[in-house]
């Protein structure tokens, strides 16, 4: 998703949660939301406290979700979202952070789940490859 404020940069969907609510149901909520697709989560694949987030202390959760049904095609649902698509992890569109990056390739080696503190983030241009 490519955000229509800030650096507009591109984005995993994602969001606050609200009181009580588990990573897994923010994720299936924020992805309805921002996408209008359906989703089923799978798994969480990363946490990541951020002590210096511009709002605050922060902790990241990043769920694996797939869609249901698996052939659902997102539709911009929120003002928030000004662009949306699927690409393969060489051709990931800019500008995007090295973050959003960590967190593609975290969820896709299906490892052992860690935490990792994110320090600070950095922008990554047109000309730019993560």
């Amino acid at each position: 998703m490519r955000h229509s404020y800030g650096r507009q940069n591109w984005e995993l969907p994602g969001g606050v949660a609200t009181p009580g609510e588990s990573p897994e149901e923010t994720a299936i909520r924020e992805v309805a939301e921002e996408t209008g697709l359906m989703v089923v989560a799978e798994r969480i694949t990363g946490i990541y406290p951020e002590p210096g987030h511009r709002l605050g202390p922060a902790m990241h959760f990043v769920v694996l979700c797939h869609r249901n049904p698996a052939d659902a095609r997102p539709r911009i649902n929120s003002a928030e979202i000004v662009e949306s698509g699927w690409f393969e992890r060489s051709a990931l569109p800019r500008p995007i952070s090295d973050f959003t990056i960590r967190r593609i390739d975290d969820a896709r080696d299906q490892g052992p789940l860690l935490s990792a503190v994110v320090e600070q983030r950095t922008w990554l241009a047109d000309d730019e490859r993560g």
